[in-house]
Order: C-alpha cells, then sequence, then structure tokens
C-alpha cells in the first residue's frame, strides 16, 4: 500500500485512475464492454417513409408545374435511394383549376404521373368545390386521380401536425 500512497501523493488523480482503470482482460473489462446478447440478434428498425405535402393554391399553370416537378423529383431521388416515401399534392382556392376535369392546364401530367408513381395523391378541397358548384350553377368535375378533402387548407394542417414536412411551390 506504501507504494500506492508515494503514487498518489506524487502524480495526484492521475495516477489514482491509471491504478483504478480495469486492466485489459481482466473479468471487469470483459464484462464491461460485452455487448447484451440481445442486441447481436436484433434487425434494424425499418426507416420511416419520407412524407411531403405541397400546396397549390393558385391557377397558373407554372405554379400547377413546378409542384409536379417536385413531387416526381423527390419520389425519384427517394426510390433510388431505396427508401420511401408520401407525397400528397393538396389543392384549394384557385389551385382546385389543378384538379378539374373542365380546366387543368396538366390534366395529362397528372394521369401520368398517378399511373407511375402510386407514392403521389392528389387532395381537392371539398369547401372550394362547394363554392364553384354554386358560382357555376353546376357541378364541378375533377379528375379521377383527385380524392375530395373537406378543407384543403385543415388537411394541411393535419399533415403538418403529423410530422409532414410542407413545401409550397
Amino acid at each position: 500500500m506504501r507504494g500506492l500512497e508515494k503514487m498518489l501523493a506524487a502524480g495526484g488523480l492521475c495516477a489514482a485512475m491509471v491504478v483504478l482503470t480495469p486492466l485489459p482482460g481482466s473479468a471487469q473489462t470483459a464484462t464491461a464492454t460485452a455487448p447484451p446478447a440481445t442486441a447481436l440478434v436484433t434487425p434494424p428498425a425499418e426507416a420511416k417513409p419520407h412524407r411531403v405535402v405541397l400546396q397549390v393554391n393558385t391557377n397558373d399553370p407554372a405554379t400547377m408545374n413546378l409542384a409536379l416537378n417536385n413531387a416526381t423529383n423527390v419520389e425519384t431521388y427517394y426510390r433510388q435511394k431505396g427508401e420511401k416515401v408520401e407525397i400528397e399534392v393538396v389543392t384549394f382556392g384557385a389551385g382546385l383549376h389543378m384538379l378539374r376535369d373542365d380546366t387543368s392546364p396538366v390534366k395529362d401530367r397528372i394521369k401520368a404521373i398517378a399511373e407511375k408513381s402510386p407514392s403521389i395523391s392528389f387532395k381537392a378541397c371539398g369547401n372550394t368545390q362547394e363554392n364553384m358548384n354554386k358560382a357555376e350553377g353546376k357541378p364541378v368535375p375533377l379528375l379521377a386521380q383527385a380524392t375530395v378533402v373537406k378543407s384543403g387548407v385543415v388537411r394541411l394542417i393535419e399533415l403538418q401536425e403529423q410530422g409532414w414536412t410542407y413545401v409550397r411551390p
């Protein structure tokens, strides 16, 4: 014990740490560093899908095309990486024209995208559709690829609250 006392007096705390640290190969070291047996057989958790919502609220073909470009580029990027992605294009207000069968300047692109990329979906605001029905005095026809939600703005809120990434082209 005298050697230890001399080392402590001469070297202070550093000497104490050297003396108190278990030697490699000792039972303490092997027990302290061995991973639990379950860690060796637990498969990695499946990655969560990336989730993106794009807003279109203007009757502007350039904005509509930009939203479609964003959606397809994101889908292609993650598909090439082997990762899952969910994308919703939500339309409301004047943006509902994007999903109207009679006025959409991008309906052919939407049909092609929907056939090729099931991870991309299109939502139409029911409130806007009702208002357009009243203003035009007739039912407003939507593309077959469109799904009506009660409120486009509420849909955006709910998806963001669920952790979706919001993009406005």
